[in-house]
């Protein structure tokens, strides 16, 4: 409750109102906090999760993970541990640094709950991610790496685009995953179709058996999919992720649709991009839940989108998903709301 009166609302007014400077300096502020490693050891004793799971050949020693796009560079790589999560995923970082989409690209929806960006993969490239992540070493919790294609790169050479993020993230990757879903990246999102994807993701699998050592097996593969897919796109994701060997999915990415906003944010909501927090809440889930059938639960889905309490976490979980991610809850929620669905999450099993 004092995160929500007092916390959010001084976040909210930094960077004299833009959401994304406001990010940035949060982002900084807890990159000083994780370089003091007794105080962030500390705080995961407090406020770390206390059951685990093991998930896709990882283990996970929380279920309650932070979403792709809110520490693209690892700029906070060891601070997101003493907060309570039980893992952590970078990017979407692209093979070459790009600056993004024309600013202002972020804004936020309050009376909704939601957030749209049209960031477009702005990051420093998989090199100097690579670089940073050598440096600071690993964050003490499992680390995915989620990789797309840059702008610059025509559609047709993607695959290449992939396999050199893929290669120089992946001494340091506990899973990849394949973001062929951003709707802010032109072109990016026909990547799902079955061809296409098809080809990708197994040059892909191809590359992390090549890469493999000893007898360590090969980082998992995870593929992230759009909200707006139709059931029958969705299952023919299903069967190229059977037919190549991908360890699990993603659902979902964030929507081009505008449903369920408060009438106070209309206005703001017919900005370009793709929206994400309480409005996908429903959405999402219904998307785990049909992979959860379609799979039989073989596929290991990771749910994230529009969870915002601790009890969307927990319906997340029975609609399938065995792992969560958080992001624009956090926004709103801050650490408390991390602390409470790890409670919520270890009380339901």
């Amino acid at each position: 409750m004092v995160y929500q009166q007092i916390s959010r609302s001084v976040l909210f007014r930094l960077g004299s109102g833009d959401p994304e400077v406001a990010h940035e300096q949060v982002l900084a502020g807890l990159g000083r906090v994780g370089a003091a490693r007794p105080v962030v050891e500390g705080m995961a004793r407090v406020f770390g999760p206390k059951r685990g799971a093991t998930v896709f050949g990882v283990r996970f020693p929380g279920l309650v993970g932070l979403g792709a796009g809110a520490d693209k560079n690892g700029v906070a790589l060891r601070a997101w541990r003493g907060l309570g999560f039980g893992f952590v995923e970078v990017g979407t970082v692209t093979r070459h640094a790009q600056p993004g989409n024309p600013k202002p690209r972020l804004h936020r929806l309050p009376e909704s709950g939601a957030v749209i960006n049209r960031m477009g993969f702005n990051n420093a490239g998989a090199d100097a991610l690579a670089a940073t992540l050598r440096r600071v070493g690993p964050p003490g919790v499992p680390l995915g790496v989620s990789i797309g294609k840059s702008k610059v790169t025509p559609v047709e050479d993607a695959v290449a685009d992939y396999r050199h993020s893929l290669r120089v993230l992946h001494p340091f990757a506990d899973y990849f995953a394949i973001n062929v879903s951003s709707p802010n990246t032109p072109g990016l999102r026909g990547l799902q179709d079955k061809a296409q994807l098809t080809e990708l993701v197994g040059e892909l699998r191809r590359e992390t058996l090549a890469l493999a050592s000893g007898s360590l097996p090969p980082t998992p593969l995870l593929v992230k999919i759009a909200p707006d897919l139709s059931d029958n796109a969705v299952a023919e994701v299903l069967q190229v992720c059977a037919d190549h060997g991908v360890a699990g999915l993603i659902a979902t990415n964030t929507t081009l649709g505008r449903g369920g906003l408060d009438p106070n944010d209309v206005e703001t909501g017919q900005q370009a991009g793709g929206l994400s927090g309480r409005p996908l809440t429903e959405r999402a889930r219904e998307v785990v839940s049909f992979v959860t059938r379609e799979t039989g639960g073989a596929l290991p889905v990771i749910g994230v989108g529009g969870i915002m309490t601790p009890d969307d976490a927990v319906r997340m979980l029975d609609a399938g998903a065995r792992l969560v991610q958080l992001y624009t809850g956090f926004i709103y929620g801050g650490p408390p709301l991390v602390r409470a669905v790890n409670r919520a999450v270890e009380s339901r099993r």
